[in-house]
């Protein structure tokens, strides 16, 4: 059985190591400060101007005034602080941040990333997802891994507009955990239940299965 985008958030949690300064990009990112590891100490990031963000608030704790960069209500730790987006920023073309999680639209097989803009459809901007992808030196995509027609989202190359050429080192989707490297999708965990019959129904970029592959723990 696919993860839910829970599971994907819970699965890239366990990625976080201790001190590291981590960006959370829109959507399935945003999940992950759910599942932090009790004792793991990490400073999330936003690039609207916010360092130390807590989990979600509950209905009790919402305060409108504390959103993160896709406008949905955060809470903040103890410590936290918040700043402009020059500053922000400057942290993210400084090379400040450890880890960066996005979403996409898709990904090909050399690292490319598209997830700002499909051509015809009306977006307020491209965001900070270019100035984190070309500076960021560990990124993690977190998406599904077919669209809503069933289409697979890991391509020979991107058909979407851009966001950054040969950025990206690893996905993780409803279906399994992949390394990209030597012009492949390396296939290192696959969700439970999933088999590798259905990955290769919903990969079209080149794939590579692990000898040591082995089952996600979720």
């Amino acid at each position: 059985m696919a993860l839910d985008k829970y599971q994907i958030a819970q699965r890239i949690a366990r990625e976080l190591e201790n001190g590291f300064y981590v960006n959370l990009g829109i959507g399935i990112p945003t999940l992950v400060a759910n599942y932090i590891p009790k004792g793991l100490e990490v400073e999330l990031q936003s690039e609207n101007g916010l360092l130390g963000m807590g989990p979600f608030p509950t209905e009790a704790e919402v305060d409108a005034d504390y959103i993160n960069a896709g406008k949905q209500t955060i809470t903040t730790l103890p410590g936290s602080a918040i700043f402009d987006s020059a500053m922000s920023f400057g942290m993210i073309r400084s090379q400040k941040i450890n880890l960066t999680v996005l979403g996409a639209m898709e990904v090909s097989e050399n690292g490319d990333i598209a997830n700002w803009k499909i051509p015809g459809k009306m977006v307020k901007g491209m965001g900070g997802a270019m100035d984190l992808v070309a500076s960021a030196k560990n990124i993690i995509v977190a998406m599904m891994q077919t669209n809503p027609k069933g289409e697979s989202k890991l391509l020979p190359a991107c058909t979407l507009p851009l966001t950054g050429k040969r950025c990206i080192k690893k996905v993780i989707t409803d279906l399994g955990y992949y390394d990209i490297k030597d012009g492949a999708f390396h296939l290192i965990e696959i969700a439970p239940g999933v088999t590798v019959e259905e990955i290769k129904a919903k990969t079209l970029g080149k794939l590579v299965i692990s000898p040591a592959l082995k089952v996600m723990e979720v």
